[in-house]
């Protein structure tokens, strides 16, 4: 900001520099204006064209003065925008490079590849766990977006091995396939399960036919966000009471109740306990909706002498402040 303004102020001052020129020939010289400001501007870019008139020695000792400042006007801009441009420069690549390695410290973190509408809020509502996000967006346009919004990414195409590794494929979570076309989504989880067996791979898919392509490239969870739209759009008509308990348990923002999944660390003091003595209706007020159990069983409104065991994942219903609380019994170590 500080740099834009020198130019700016200098800009000004050559402008004043050239209308005090041509005014100290008019008033010295008795020039009319086009010839006062023609020997103006020869002086002052040094070009070496002949006097416009003859010179008094009041004329030359002005024209004198007029050089050493015109002459010394200009290096100091030539020296301000050349200047700018490094600096700039030097800052931009800085800048990647702390980027670079924020990204490279990464583990357990999930890659969103393409910030259009979809990405963007789904990268908002994923940080707001919060989580490690690391987006992959070819389209540099949206590389300011991405700044404001204050997220790590790598501008690229993200079914590009090299962008993938960058983003830490090889350490990551997860990863979002949400590319505008269904194609770009195929070879995307093709490149990206071939690069990390393990990844847990949600890709997007506009059309009912792709949903097949996508599994079998290897994604383990396909979704269609204009099917998830219309779903809701019925329940809202068909279920107006459940729709407004579900956005009051899974909104992120505006109200104090949350419905949230916990793992069992091993760690934690209540692997083995029942339900019934584990306090935690009593000390968190919370209520448990579900366990899933390691092996994958669901077990809804599960009866006060369930135990949970080590690998389990409960789904709680409360206050924000009191499922955090629950969270550091079970998960003490995350």
């Amino acid at each position: 900001m500080k740099r834009a303004r020198n130019l700016f102020l200098s800009l000004i001052f050559g402008i004043g520099l050239m209308f005090m020129g041509t005014w100290g020939y008019m008033i010295i010289e008795g020039w009319n204006f086009i010839d006062a400001l023609f020997m103006t501007v020869t002086t002052l870019s040094t070009v070496g064209y002949s006097e416009v008139q003859k010179l008094t020695d009041a004329g030359r000792l002005f024209s004198m003065a007029l050089i050493l400042v015109g002459v010394g006007y200009f290096f100091y801009v030539a020296g301000a925008v050349v200047q700018f441009t490094l600096e700039g420069q030097i800052r931009n690549i800085l800048g990647r490079r702390r980027l670079e390695k924020r990204i490279e410290r990464l583990k357990k973190h999930y890659i969103i590849c393409g910030y259009g509408r979809i990405g963007r809020i789904l990268c908002r509502n994923v940080r707001q766990k919060p989580m490690d996000v690391v987006v992959i967006e070819k389209d540099k346009e949206l590389v300011p977006l991405m700044e404001e919004d204050a997220v790590l990414y790598i501008t690229g195409d993200a079914s590009e091995e090299a962008n993938l590794l960058k983003a830490g494929i090889k350490t990551a979570k997860g990863l979002v396939a949400a590319l505008s076309s269904d194609a770009d989504n195929v070879f995307l989880v093709l490149t990206a399960r071939q690069l990390n067996p393990k990844l847990f791979i949600l890709a997007r898919a506009t059309a009912d036919g792709s949903k097949a392509k996508l599994k079998a490239a290897g994604a383990d969870v396909v979704e269609s966000p204009y099917d998830i739209g219309a779903a809701t759009m019925a329940h809202r008509i068909v279920r107006p009471t459940v729709s407004g308990f579900l956005d009051l348990a899974l909104a992120y923002k505006g109200t104090d109740i949350k419905m949230e999944e916990i793992p069992v660390s091993p760690d934690s003091e209540l692997v083995n306990v029942m339900l019934k003595d584990s306090g935690i209706r009593q000390k968190y007020d919370l209520i448990i909706i579900a366990v899933k159990s390691a092996s994958g069983r669901m077990l809804f409104n599960p009866s006060f002498e369930t135990t949970l065991g080590a690998g389990d994942t409960v789904i709680a219903l409360g206050k924000e402040a009191n499922l955090q609380l629950l969270e550091k019994v079970l998960n003490p170590k995350r």
